[in-house]
């Protein structure tokens, strides 16, 4: 009978076979009333599954991230069935959980409403109430298909063909639905708190725009309301910060379909924060021993046939060109270009390590639906750079990609992240002892910088180890952006070498890394965590003079000179408009600093200092507001609390 061993070693005897229900039950009733599921050698199970051996088992509760998966895949389930109860010749097809929420794709060519959400939602709070049982059964695949042909359900029919031969075929009842997945679920519909269905949208049946339009219906679900009204909290406030808005509204960037989708239009304001941030990039990678290059953009196609991204990567490359007989391809990725530029000559163990860097711009093919304004686009330029080095160089250079990579997060106002470092997959390339040595010398780097980081088993890149870095912004999102990839596969396709003291030759290891990742991405990263109210030292105009009336156009012309002359992004508004009308219109373009000129100012050779959260600073030389100004730039790692 089951020994059935807990996350803190303890264990639990049975004299007969037990479900997960009965070992939370045996715990005590409350965990029993809290159990959700269970896991077991990293696999979600139902509350109900048998133990019939000795098993390690983890009870998962709505406390945990696993519960909160069951949650969202049972909300997608009760979503289907309120939509079969209030229009029958409605056919589901699938249902999966998603990032903070699920969805749900029906063939239903009426379409939805809005209305139509409010009475599924309402419908869903029904079946809730009525706390149905959920039950797991086992159909052959001849059975399953036949239940489903006879319900209508011919898109179900389908899904089981592709199922492969060697898996089981389970369907999930609730009521009168019936559904076919692999589970698990909640015990009773009772145990679904907290949801709100949030949009509908069109998706293709299978993702392939030649299939049938589809109704996908999106939903976020929570373990409890509280959850719920903070997440929903978090959505208009993430409404409040969309770039694609508040870049329309601060001129500065578009995306002209005329040119085609994803390509990014850098606008003057936003090309001035976009130089700014190209400087900063530069300056401290020069001062961590960084050499800058300059790539083309284009490259043969047997480059990329030697690199493997025709074989791993094509449905992301854009069709080859053809010039002179010969086939060229847009660059995806900059490395197989730097590896070129190593290639140029044999190098000596001296001369490694050798640290890279380019803002190099690449082109991805993207699904046209996949597009959403700078977060993924078509064509970006790629923060990115490479470093060819010894294996036994591999802590230090860890060390100082994060070093580097810490500070410059913090200049923009990130201190609060998200690591993972993912270990070797099932299938990879490259000795298992350089693996191991590799890995370690990330987790001794991770460590040594004090930093806590989950493991992630098996999340490798086939080509090696990996850590990212997901920043928080304002609001609580976590946003990739930051990587560091070790890399055995490219030094052995291109048979990279080095002489090493020896005289015999050796692979160099490659590391892949970015700091910022896409510069559009970040920007738009940046235009959501500010809110458009960008720190002094990044705000496309840091301060703007602005005149009474025409009486004072003359000492403002020298205010904004003087300004202009030491270096600030400054802006001179001389308009025949009253006062109070410039001071809102330039507040909304969230201008930092807001100078105003009158009589007494030009009597006095002053300034009025207002700030762009209606701070009335008061009357100040104007040396003495350029040193103000001078320090506020110079803070990087601006605080919005401070303002805010």
């Amino acid at each position: 009978m089951p020994v059935i061993t807990l996350p803190d070693g303890s264990q639990r005897s049975f004299d007969h076979p037990v479900t997960v229900y009965d070992v939370a039950a045996d715990i005590g009733p409350g965990l029993a009333k809290a159990a959700l599921g269970g896991k077991i050698e990293g696999r979600l199970v139902d509350s109900s599954y048998p133990l019939e051996k000795d098993t390690k088992l983890t009870i998962i509760t709505e406390r945990d991230m696993d519960g909160l998966e069951i949650i969202r895949h049972s909300c997608a389930h009760l979503l289907a069935q309120a939509v079969k109860a209030l229009y029958p010749e409605a056919q589901v097809t699938i249902g999966p959980v998603i990032e903070d929420g699920f969805y749900y794709d029906f063939v239903y060519p009426k379409g939805f409403t809005p209305e139509d959400l409010e009475a599924i939602e309402a419908k869903m709070r029904e079946l809730v109430e009525q706390d149905l049982s959920v039950h797991r059964e086992l159909k052959s695949r001849e059975e399953a298909v036949s239940l489903f042909r006879r319900m209508g359900e011919e898109y179900k029919a389908e899904i089981i063909a592709s199922i492969p031969s060697e898996e089981e075929i389970s369907l999930y009842r609730q009521g009168d639905f019936v559904d076919l997945c692999r589970g698990p679920h909640v015990p009773s519909t009772a145990r679904l708190k907290a949801f709100k269905l949030t949009k509908v949208a069109g998706a293709y049946w299978r993702g392939d725009a030649n299939n049938e339009m589809l109704q996908r219906i999106y939903g976020t679900a929570w373990p409890d309301k509280k959850a719920l009204k903070a997440y929903l909290h978090r959505l208009e406030e993430a409404e409040k910060r969309d770039h694609r808005r508040i870049g329309a509204d601060l001129d500065l960037f578009s995306i002209q379909e005329e040119a085609g989708g994803g390509l990014v239009f850098w606008h003057p304001m936003g090309a001035r924060i976009r130089r700014v941030i190209e400087d900063f990039w530069q300056e401290r990678h020069t001062a961590a021993g960084y050499e800058m290059l300059y790539t083309p953009h284009i490259a043969h196609e047997e480059l990329w046939q030697t690199s493997g991204h025709t074989d791993f990567y094509r449905e992301s490359m854009y069709q080859p060109m053809e010039d002179d007989h010969q086939l060229y391809q847009l660059k995806p990725m900059n490395c197989p270009f730097h590896v070129l530029i190593y290639q140029g000559r044999l190098r000596s163990y001296r001369e490694l390590p050798i640290r890279w860097a380019e803002l190099g711009t690449v082109y991805r093919h993207e699904m046209s639906g996949a597009l959403h304004g700078l977060m993924r686009v078509r064509g970006f330029t790629q923060d990115d750079a490479h470093i060819f080095c010894r294996e036994e160089q591999i802590e230090n250079e860890i060390l100082g990609i994060l070093d580097l990579t810490l500070e410059m997060l913090a200049a923009f106002g990130f201190d609060r992240y998200e690591i993972d470092l993912s270990t070797r997959p099932e299938k990879s390339v490259g000795p298992e002892a350089i693996w191991e040595q590799a890995t370690q010398a990330l987790r001794s780097a991770l460590d040594k910088k004090g930093l806590d980081y989950a493991v992630d088993e098996g999340g490798g890149a086939f080509y090696g180890p990996k850590i990212d870095i997901k920043i928080e912004d304002a609001i609580g999102r976590k946003w990739q952006c930051s990587t560091v990839q070790l890399d055995f596969n490219l030094p052995e396709r291109f048979a990279m070498e080095y002489v090493a003291e020896d005289g015999a030759r050796h692979r160099p290891i490659m590391i892949h890394r970015a700091v910022l990742g896409s510069l559009e991405r970040f920007f738009g990263v940046l235009i959501e965590h500010y809110e458009g109210k960008f720190p002094p030292w990044l705000a496309p105009v840091q301060v703007v003079v602005m005149s009474i009336t025409d009486r004072q156009e003359g000492y403002a012309r020298q205010v904004e000179e003087a300004m202009r002359n030491k270096g600030f992004r400054s802006l001179l508004d001389l308009r025949n408009e009253k006062i109070g009308f410039k001071i809102r219109e330039h507040t909304l373009r969230r201008i930092p600093y807001l100078l105003v000129i009158g009589d007494r100012e030009v009597a006095n050779q002053t300034v009025a200092v207002r700030t762009r959260y209606s701070q009335d600073l008061g009357a100040m030389s104007l040396d003495a507001f350029m040193e103000h100004l001078s320090v506020d730039v110079a803070r990087l790692g601006h605080n919005i609390s401070e303002e805010d």
